[in-house]
């Protein structure tokens, strides 16, 4: 039997006949990322690669000193004998799965994914392999998404109502990836849109690469006493119940895929709860999983024991392999 392309080490995900990592969480000579999130782009590394979609926001997170190259998706490129290319995984602006392919074997490596329409990033593309080594962040049957269309017809619904009772919204979205997915469901008409600095510094990344948002001002360019009733705030969790968030006089809601369960919103203190997730979902696992025809299902990143048994029950060869990071706790947002 062939040794497997990826191997789980105390660095990260190594791949031993290329000598690279991906997505590290130690510094490494070669780190090749899926996204920018802080969990998968870790600092302090010799050379990054990624796809060039991302490399802007890349750059943003680690900083102007870091070595990044960006490549194409579906451009392949060869180090030590593996052909690597990047595919959309649809998860952020500039995310991919990483394909592997060494000696007739093709190993994928997902990072975080979605099957959902998103207009802020490009959509997921199935990438056919012998092995898929997928996260399972909401790897439950009770995981599943309503079309993003109506839920941002909730969102909007909700800052409508709060406009007419002379409040402002506040909604909270990591600064990465769900704040700019947020702004460009929103519906200007309804009123100013105003942002947090954490989440206008990647806004621009996002308009930078062409992806088109709602115009949108800083909170803190307002003037002293402004009245913001009837205002939209977009604010990364990490702002939640902060001195900052007390001014605004503000209707609460958070957008993620947690808030399927009830229990969350409460624990959150928010007043809405709103299910949106960039991450793929129990039938979207299924179906990726399906469309790659992989004989072997490495699983990560979450609900790791379910997802692995049920995909044996379905004939699958699945395993787990641990990460570093299990779950989608909130992305630390290193005091933005």
């Amino acid at each position: 039997m062939p040794q497997p392309l990826v191997t789980s080490t105390d660095r990260g995900l190594y791949c031993p006949p290329g000598d690279f990592y991906v997505d590290p969480w130690r510094p490494v000579p070669r780190a090749v990322i899926t996204h920018a999130h802080v969990d998968h782009a870790r600092t302090g590394s010799e050379h990054y690669l990624c796809a060039e979609p991302g490399r802007g926001i890349l750059q943003n997170r680690l900083g102007p000193d870091a070595s990044i190259d960006g490549l194409p998706y579906g451009r392949p490129m060869e180090h030590n004998g593996v052909r690597l290319s990047f595919h959309p995984a649809g998860h952020v602006l500039g995310s991919a799965q990483v394909r592997l392919e060494h000696r007739g074997q093709v190993w994928v490596v997902t990072g975080d994914y979605k099957l959902d329409p998103d207009s802020t990033c490009a959509p997921f593309e199935p990438v056919r392999c012998h092995a898929i080594l997928t996260e399972s962040t909401f790897g439950l049957p009770v995981y599943r998404w309503a079309p993003p269309h109506e839920v941002f017809a909730e969102i909007n619904r909700w800052w409508r109502a709060n406009r007419d009772a002379g409040r402002a919204s506040l909604l909270y979205g990591y600064a990465l990836g769900k704040a700019q997915r947020l702004l460009a469901g929103l519906d200007p008409e309804i009123g100013p849109i105003y942002l947090h600095g954490a989440v206008e510094r990647m806004a621009k990344e996002y308009r930078a690469a062409g992806i088109p948002l709602p115009p949108t001002k800083l909170v803190s360019e307002a003037p002293p006493r402004h009245d913001w009733s009837g205002a939209m705030i977009v604010a990364p969790p990490s702002a939640h119940n902060s001195p900052w968030s007390r001014k605004f006089n503000a209707s609460t809601a958070m957008a993620s895929g947690w808030m399927r369960i009830r229990g969350t919103r409460r624990r959150r203190a928010v007043d809405r709860g709103f299910v949106l997730s960039d991450h793929v979902d129990w039938p979207g696992l299924h179906a990726a999983v399906k469309e790659s025809g992989a004989e072997q299902a490495w699983v990560t990143h979450g609900f790791v024991e379910p997802v692995v048994r049920r995909f044996r029950e379905l004939g699958l060869n699945a395993h787990a392999m641990q990460t570093a990071y299990e779950g989608e706790a909130d992305e630390p947002e290193g005091g933005e």
